[in-house]
């Protein structure tokens, strides 16, 4: 069989594509002895669109399910989306031009279901073009069937335990969502803002000024704060004060948690403003004024209901410049929360939540969090600031439309709540009426219309995947999962909510290891967003070299770091491909003829230097530092095989005289053979087309058997450098000379070591010297043309 003269990915990748996928070449057997390797896949959020750095974070872990199934594991390695959030939503009202707030429930429901069969279809063809060696037979989806009941026992079982409480209290809220947070879904940032000197009047007429950044707030004053240990305010304290514009009289208090050096020393708490109003507010038992409504605009503020924070901000500042009530301002950077899907500043409301608790096991999650490998090992200690500085429970009730229903009824009588048992899952409270009356007697029930948060189901993918809401069969066999991959950024919800769920429910870890990978950027070094214009789209690259290509551009990422987009990576790639095939050409051209002849020292030295990169690479694989892995074997293929030694062998093979030709042959295909496997996880449609029509066009490449480490010799090493630097000064002398490289050169003096007699064949035929002499002494050449 013999390959075509020039490689073409378009054809090649769509044939094996969908023929792995009709043969079954990946599918997982539950039925297997062999020893299993689980994968717990991220579920990518179906919203529309993935860019090169999803590719780049999905070909990473993908690399690891090919090497593992080619070191003979019984490879798990399930597809699943996560579409049950406020990106599925976004993505529908943005296609539709709606907002799910001007229509059903029920008709909002139906487009997002549509949407997702369509987002679905089209993610499986993208990551089948790169690639990608799932097991489609194990594809779930967040919202399926499988995904609610899980997600349903999951809250069953922490209701039954004590872990989970719905109660009425302060609650992070996105105004432009509309809908509860939880402290793992708010970022940081820095902003510029104005810190406000306003007038308070104290009753004998007297003017106090306190320090705010939320002018906007004065009607939700409930008191006005001083350090006891500020002498300078200290007679205020059991005073009270006026607001200004508002006029309503509230406290002086003393608490130390005022910063003396901060502004004007006093500061006024709004119910709520920050945390710490939140703090205040419980601990000094202030009085509740609601300042905001669920879209973020003021109530209980006289003539400026109705007004959004940022006007409501503008007017009430103008109206205490007008009145003199405003003493200066002064230019301010603070930290503001962001909501992470919208950016919008998110504020703090009042509403009935559901919550897990998890202020009370801090440090048993820190525990746990020890017990998994962390690759690279310092993020586990991003993990754990995050876990020790929690400040919040897990809220996990969402006013949102499209999500997982939560499986409570309430009592419409006495307000108890109503859940189903476990055999009735999955339940659909909003659409279906319980199995069961209220204890009070009472049969008339409202169903709960929050849905989970998102992470409520997603910090369930282990579970999903075992089937763990079925049975423990598959479960036992599964967890903990071999491999969490996932991006550094949600460390705090993903990673931290795994861990929690699974040492709640079954007091274990999750994975044994966890995979960090970084973002892709663009050539810039910017974070690709469809509004910045910086998006580079998968598809456009595979059909320009190919997805071979653009996988070995994503093996160059180190691991846990951010990569940037550069044309010229993907071009190396290409032609690093384009290399091995030709070198493929070359050796598959050449017959052996005739018996097997004695090794040559070149043939021992290749063989020696393989070895050598079977070891190396597989310590790099074994501890997930893949794109050393890859940097390994591709910089042996292209300098040290194809530089040297196929240089070093033509002048064997094209003499059917010389005694070592065969040996010269055999030795190439098995390097070749080699370098195949050990590429197959980064490129892996070339690989099979070259393996299939050159080794065994029966069996794929990626069913075979990682390469098997042998026995380095140092001596032989040397050998190689040796021959090596003699074969490199030649070569630059025919370039100073302005000679091809396969011109004669008449004569050749080399100085060096009594170990040049071992090569002295080689060195000649290989730089084809006609007069080659050897000498002993410091290394040293001497050619003449």
């Amino acid at each position: 069989m013999s390959l075509e003269k020039r490689y073409n990915p378009r054809i090649i990748e769509s044939k094996w594509a969908k023929k792995w996928e009709r043969e079954g070449t990946y599918k997982f057997n539950p039925k297997s002895r062999k020893p299993v390797y689980s994968i717990d896949t991220p579920p990518p959020y179906l919203s529309g669109y993935l860019h090169v750095g999803h590719a780049m974070h999905y070909t990473q872990f993908e690399y690891m399910a090919r090497y593992y199934r080619m070191k003979g594991y019984n490879v798990f390695f399930p597809f699943g989306s996560d579409d049950n959030g406020l990106p599925t939503e976004r993505h529908v009202e943005k296609k539709y031009k709606i907002n799910k707030n001007t229509v059903t429930r029920k008709e909002f429901t139906k487009l997002c279901q549509k949407e997702i069969k369509i987002l679905q279809e089209v993610y499986k063809n993208l990551f089948s073009e790169l690639g990608y060696s799932f097991d489609w037979s194990l594809t779930y989806s967040t919202i399926d069937k499988r995904a609610t009941k899980t997600a349903q026992l999951s809250f069953l079982d922490l209701y039954k335990k004590g872990l989970v409480e719905r109660r009425k209290g302060p609650t992070l809220w996105c105004p432009h969502c509309q809908t509860a947070l939880a402290q793992a879904e708010i970022e940081s940032q820095e902003e510029k803002t104005k810190l406000n000197y306003i007038h308070f009047e104290l009753r004998d007429g007297e003017k106090i000024e306190i320090a705010t950044t939320r002018p906007e707030l004065l009607h939700a004053c409930t008191a006005v704060f001083v350090n006891p240990d500020d002498k300078r305010y200290k007679k205020y304290v059991g005073k009270t004060a006026k607001t200004p514009l508002f006029k309503k009289t509230v406290k002086i208090m003393p608490d130390k948690m005022v910063d003396k050096e901060y502004g004007s020393g006093i500061v006024m708490v709004c119910t709520f403003g920050d945390k710490t109003d939140i703090e205040w507010y419980y601990k000094h038992k202030l009085n509740l004024i609601e300042g905001l409504d669920k879209q973020g605009r003021l109530i209980n503020a006289g003539k400026y209901n109705g007004l959004s924070i940022k006007k409501a901000r503008e007017k009430i500042t103008r109206n205490l410049k007008e009145r003199r009530l405003l003493v200066k301002q002064e230019d301010l950077e603070h930290e503001v929360g962001l909501c992470w899907r919208c950016s919008t500043p998110v504020e703090f409301l009042i509403t009935k939540q559901w919550y897990i608790n998890l202020l009370n096991h801090k440090d048993e999650f820190i525990n746990q969090g020890r017990k998994v490998k962390w690759h690279p090992e310092y993020y586990i200690k991003r993990y754990e600031n995050w876990v020790a500085g929690l400040k919040w429970d897990w809220c996990i009730s969402r006013q949102r439309y499209y999500g997982t229903q939560m499986p409570i009824w309430y009592c419409k009588k006495c307000g108890k709540e109503i859940l189903p048992e476990p055999e009735e899952l999955p339940v659909y409270p909003i659409n279906e009426k319980p199995k069961r009356t209220c204890d009070c007697g009472s049969k008339e029930t409202i169903p709960e219309e929050d849905v989970f948060d998102t992470w409520m189901t997603s910090s369930l993918t282990p579970f999903i995947n075992a089937y763990w809401a079925y049975g423990k069969k598959l479960y036992n066999k599964l967890i903990p999962m071999s491999l969490r991959p996932q991006a550094h950024d949600i460390i705090r919800t993903w990673a931290f909510y795994t861990i929690v769920k699974t040492w709640y429910h079954e007091k274990e870890i999750p994975w044994n290891n966890i995979m960090m990978s970084g973002h892709g950027l663009d050539a810039k070094g910017k974070k690709m967003s469809k509004s910045k214009g910086n998006i580079i789209q998968p598809k456009e690259v595979i059909q320009k070299y190919g997805a071979d290509a653009l996988r070995f551009w994503a093996s160059t990422a180190t691991l846990g770091e951010e990569l940037s987009y550069r044309e010229e990576d993907v071009i190396k790639g290409s032609k690093f491909i384009n290399k091995l095939w030709n070198a493929a050409r070359f050796i598959s051209t050449h017959e052996i003829k005739g018996k097997e002849e004695k090794i040559n020292a070149s043939d021992k030295w290749i063989l020696n230097k393989l070895y050598d990169i079977i070891k190396k690479a597989t310590k790099y694989m074994d501890k997930y530092e893949i794109s050393k892995g890859r940097k390994t074997i591709a910089n042996f293929f292209w300098h040290e095989f194809c530089d040297y030694y196929l240089e070093m062998i033509k002048y064997r093979i094209y003499d059917n005289n010389n005694p070592t030709r065969n040996n010269a042959i055999r030795t190439a295909r098995n390097v070749l053979e080699n370098v195949l496997k050990l590429m197959a996880p980064f490129t892996p449609f070339a690989t099979e087309e070259i393996w299939r029509e050159l080794y065994n066009p029966e069996k794929s490449i990626h069913l075979e058997s990682w390469p098997e480490k042998g026995k380095v010799s140092k001596e032989l090493e040397e050998l190689g450098d040796l021959m090596k630097e003699m074969i490199s000064q030649g070569r630059q002398y025919k370039i100073s000379k302005r000679l091809s490289q396969g011109a004669e050169l008449k004569k050749a003096v080399i100085t060096g070591p009594k170990e040049l007699k071992k090569v002295k064949d080689i060195i000649k035929g290989t730089l084809r010297i006609k007069d080659l002499e050897l000498k002993e002494g410091k290394l040293s050449a001497k050619f003449t043309s």
